[in-house]
């Protein structure tokens, strides 16, 4: 009988993890498709969950509102890109960012934010959990996680050390108003209820 020598033992793998300008060469080199909803957060690429038609009806409710509301005061794209590091880019249903000239060439980066929203349904955990403490570590002023399944805002405030001081819940019945512009009021059962 005969004895095989084992393999030297081998390191453990290692992730790979990409830049923002990686993710972007990626996408033009085709290897991430151009439908593909995918964010990259702290490196990894992440598929997002697709949008279903609650969600879709929530963002275009808050589009046209904030839209409307803020015109020649603010820029609100819908699921446009934010550039939070070096190896974060994320995708939020709805940003009202600063008005800028050159955002043709340059994305939006945590400076240029005055509110952020992510619509959550099936996304909640994530959005917390994941996303909630990159957007207080790149201090962005105010995020509002629109909890669908309990038809609520959830609205955070004053980062410090990466962490949101303030947390506010805002019930269906409830109003908000973002804090860069405390005269733009919405009430949130009329964009969260069916």
């Amino acid at each position: 009988m005969t004895t095989t020598a084992l393999p030297a033992q081998t390191a453990a793998p290692t992730r790979r993890r990409f830049t923002v300008d990686e993710f972007y060469a990626m996408a033009e080199a085709g290897i991430l498709a151009e439908d593909e909803r995918v964010e990259l957060l702290n490196g990894e690429i992440f598929a997002m969950a697709p949008m279903g038609a609650a969600h879709a009806d929530i963002n275009d409710l808050f589009d046209d509102f904030f839209k409307s509301s803020l015109r020649g005061r603010a820029r609100v794209p819908v699921q446009g890109p934010l550039r939070v590091d070096d190896t974060t880019l994320l995708f939020p249903d709805i940003a009202v960012l600063r008005l800028r000239s050159d955002y043709r060439r340059h994305l939006p980066e945590p400076g240029d934010v005055l509110l952020l929203i992510e619509v959550s349904d099936s996304s909640l955990r994530r959005d917390r959990e994941a996303k909630l403490p990159l957007y207080a570590a790149a201090d962005l002023p105010e995020v509002w996680i629109a909890n669908v399944p309990a038809c609520q805002m959830e609205a955070f405030s004053d980062p410090v050390d990466g962490v949101y001081q303030s947390r506010r819940i805002v019930p269906a019945d409830g109003q908000i108003s973002p804090i860069a512009f405390p005269e733009v009021v919405l009430t949130v059962g009329d964009f969260l209820f069916e």
